[in-house]
């Protein structure tokens, strides 16, 4: 049996917030920036201290590796990532990483050799908030290549990709660079559930089964941009009123009639942006999600139909389309089964959920067996300074993962 250091793991989790810190509590410690890079290097510093190898890829993404028996085996691969959002948590994927860490330094510690090896990655750019999309590192890796078009993509701060990416390699000359994409035998990752439904019943651990599908649409009505005082309703083109009409009818219609259907609009602009004029354009974003692929298509349906409609009767025109397209994807039930005998071991409560939220381990799905360990957060909030893992949480997350660990890496002796 393993047993984790808890006071090491919380400790630090409050050294790693520290970096990108926020005066509300939170860290702003975005993709490929100087944060992230002060980020990365701490874990290799504590990483070489244990006498673990490092090693990062063409997509920066980080490697700890501590070795097993057997190192011609594929490694059990577990961790998440370091990166957050503007002003986000300190938990959001760095509790992941660092509990993934935890656990290595609790073999090490307890002398316990493994059959094949184990090693912790922090995977690059899961947030998107910088670059988009999220997921760049663990979506590259299980392609083996990364897209063409990324490296002309500029930041919300202006700032290249190609360059930024450059520099955050740059950043650990001390790595060994390994190629993009490797064999792995099964993938874990902790995270904060990102919403509600653990603390309010009280249950420390979900076993998350599958993660529900996303789409995201770019819509954009057009009408006639006319002045303010001297047009009257019936030479009226308005997109804005057509947008928000159609926008209206959708918030009524989708999530009150499905449980498991979001939809959320996330941006929304007009042009000219005149005090005294109708706008000519009006913009928004549509996010929709669900864990059934041909309902997402039917909602798709569903927000042009609308959004067409009462276009029409402004007598404006329009545009959607889709900008990310991510499909439902579900986990392998022998690894939902492996993590809730550890969370059984280990005295925790468990329960079997869907993430509402896409992960890393999505993208790892595609080339190897993954699952997803989530923990409760305070209120449900995640992508905000007030995100909170109350510790005795954090502990069970890690706890059941180091005991998940050993159970798939293989415990040889003591």
């Amino acid at each position: 049996m393993i047993e984790i250091d808890g006071n090491r793991l919380n400790g630090r989790v409050e050294a790693f917030a520290v970096i990108g810190a926020t005066q509300k509590g939170g860290v702003n410690r975005q993709a490929l920036a100087e944060g992230d890079r002060r980020a990365r290097q701490l874990l290799a510093d504590l990483a070489r201290a244990r006498g673990f190898s490092v090693s990062q890829d063409p997509m920066a993404n980080l490697f700890i590796r501590r070795e097993g028996r057997d190192d011609s085996l594929a490694p059990l691969l577990i961790g998440s990532h370091l990166d957050s959002q503007p002003a986000g948590g300190r938990f959001d994927g760095a509790l992941g990483t660092l509990s993934a860490f935890e656990v290595l330094e609790s073999l090490e510690d307890a002398g316990i050799e493994t059959e094949r090896p184990v090693v912790v990655v922090a995977w690059t750019n899961e947030e998107g908030c910088r670059f988009a999309p999220g997921c760049m590192g663990s979506m590259a890796f299980s392609a083996g290549e990364i897209p063409s078009e990324w490296h002309r993509k500029l930041a919300t701060d202006g700032a290249p990709f190609a360059g930024e990416l450059t520099a955050t390699i740059e950043s650990l000359p001390g790595a060994q660079m390994v190629p993009l994409g490797f064999p792995v035998h099964a993938y874990l990752e902790v995270h904060i559930e990102q919403g509600p439904s653990l603390e309010a019943n009280d249950i420390p651990i979900g076993v998350v089964g599958g993660i529900q599908g996303t789409r995201w649409l770019d819509v954009t009505v057009r009408g006639q941009t006319a002045h303010a005082g001297t047009t009257g309703l019936a030479y009226r083109r308005d997109p804005l009123r057509a947008l928000t009409a159609g926008l209206a009818n959708l918030y009524e219609a989708i999530m009150p009639a499905d449980a498991d259907a979001r939809f959320t609009i996330g941006r929304i602009s007009v042009e000219p942006g005149s005090v005294n004029a109708i706008p000519e354009e009006a913009r928004c974003t549509v996010d929709i999600r669900h864990p059934d692929p041909d309902r997402l298509d039917e909602l798709e349906k569903q927000v042009a139909s609308a959004i067409e409609k009462e276009a029409g009767q402004q007598r404006c025109s329009v545009s959607i389309a889709r900008s990310f397209d991510m499909p439902p994807c579900t986990f392998p039930p022998e690894l939902q089964d492996t993590i809730e005998r550890a969370a059984a071991n280990a005295g925790f409560k468990s329960t079997r959920m869907l993430s509402g939220a896409f992960h890393d381990a999505l993208f790892v799905n595609r080339v190897a067996p993954a699952s997803m360990i989530f923990v409760p957060c305070r209120d449900g909030l995640s992508h905000n300074e007030a995100e909170f893992v109350e510790p005795r949480h954090a502990v069970a997350g890690c706890q059941v993962l180091a005991r998940a660990t050993v159970s798939l890496a293989g415990e040889t002796r003591r």
